[in-house]
Parts: C-alpha cells; sequence; structure tokens
C-alpha cells in the first residue's frame, strides 16, 4: 500500500527554523546566497546593497523583451513579467514597481515597433502591464506622477503603429486615469 506523502509547505520549514541559531540562520542563508544569483539579486535589493537596486530587474525585462534576434533569442512574457513580481517579493516600492511597469511597457513597444512584431498575445500583456502600471503610478506621491506618464503616452503613440487596437486600449486607459495625451 502506498502511503501519501505531503508536500512540504512553509509552516514546515519554520518549524525546523526555530532550532536554529544565529551561527546556523547566517549559515543557512550563506548556502541560499551561493545556491542561485536569484537569490543573490533578491538579497542585494532587500537589503539595498547596490547604487540602482532596480538594475537586475531591468536587465531581465530587457532581454526578455526586447531579445537579440541575430542570436535568435526568443521573448517571452511571462520571464518578463516574473522579474517584476520577483522585484516587488524582494522590496515591493511602489515607486521602484511603476519604474519597472513603465520600462516594460517601454521595451515590449519598442521591440515591436523596431522588429516589426506582430503578436497579439504580445499586444496583449502590453496593455495589461500599461494598465498595472497606470494603476500603480496613481498611488504615487503627485510630484511622481507626471514623468512616468509621459513616459506611458510616448508607449500610447508608438503602439498606434501595432494595429490589433493597441494604440486606442492604451488610449482610452490613459483617459480613463485622466492623464492628457
Amino acid at each position: 500500500m502506498a502511503t501519501k506523502q505531503n508536500t512540504p509547505s512553509w509552516s514546515d520549514v519554520k518549524t525546523k527554523l526555530v532550532d536554529f541559531d544565529r551561527a546556523g540562520l547566517l549559515g543557512l542563508v550563506q548556502d541560499l546566497y551561493a545556491a542561485s544569483k536569484d537569490n543573490q539579486v533578491f538579497l542585494h535589493a532587500r537589503f539595498a546593497l547596490r547604487d540602482d537596486v532596480l538594475k537586475p530587474y531591468k536587465a531581465t525585462v530587457d532581454r526578455w523583451l526586447w531579445p537579440d534576434v541575430f542570436k535568435n533569442q526568443n521573448t517571452s512574457v511571462a520571464k518578463a513579467k516574473k522579474a517584476i513580481a520577483d522585484y516587488k517579493k524582494a522590496v515591493g516600492h511602489a515607486e521602484g514597481l511603476a519604474e519597472l511597469m513603465v520600462f516594460y511597457c517601454e521595451r515590449a513597444a519598442g521591440f515591436s515597433n523596431d522588429v516589426g512584431l506582430q503578436d497579439e498575445g504580445y499586444f496583449d500583456a502590453l496593455v495589461r502591464m500599461f494598465e498595472q502600471a497606470l494603476k500603480t503610478i496613481a498611488t504615487l506621491a503627485d510630484a511622481q506622477r507626471p514623468p512616468l506618464w509621459a513616459r506611458l503616452n510616448a508607449v500610447c503613440h508608438i503602439s498606434d503603429n501595432f494595429g490589433y487596437g493597441v494604440g486606442d486600449d492604451m488610449g482610452d486607459l490613459l483617459a480613463e486615469y485622466g492623464v492628457d495625451d
């Protein structure tokens, strides 16, 4: 008779961590740090150990939304969005999230315009991120909003070239959020 295997959860890990002393916890974090570049980026961001905390996240967004077509690299909306989600988990400041979301929109629209990409799923993801960016920008202080809105306005204008109603959808969203074109 097969036994049911339970999937470990955070509660199980937390129960085990109670037995660790300071040196044990530091050793565990050091092992996690050494185990993956993602863990390093997370800890550097969490503890603000870089001058530009957003730099590695932007590099990932850029790689997956504006790939090198001469090297046969592909786009990946999921991997670009994961970089934003990873930043949110590590730090999650609204200003940084807004910057990453606007950057995502700029890179996705720029690449589409530059190479003539015609991918409805890519465009749908772009419009969804555009809306998320507007929602996040709305939570910022009044003085922080105009430069980000101006960048999204530029994305909207570029996106008028795409078809699929992308530019129209973005224009509607800008109007909904009270952003002047």
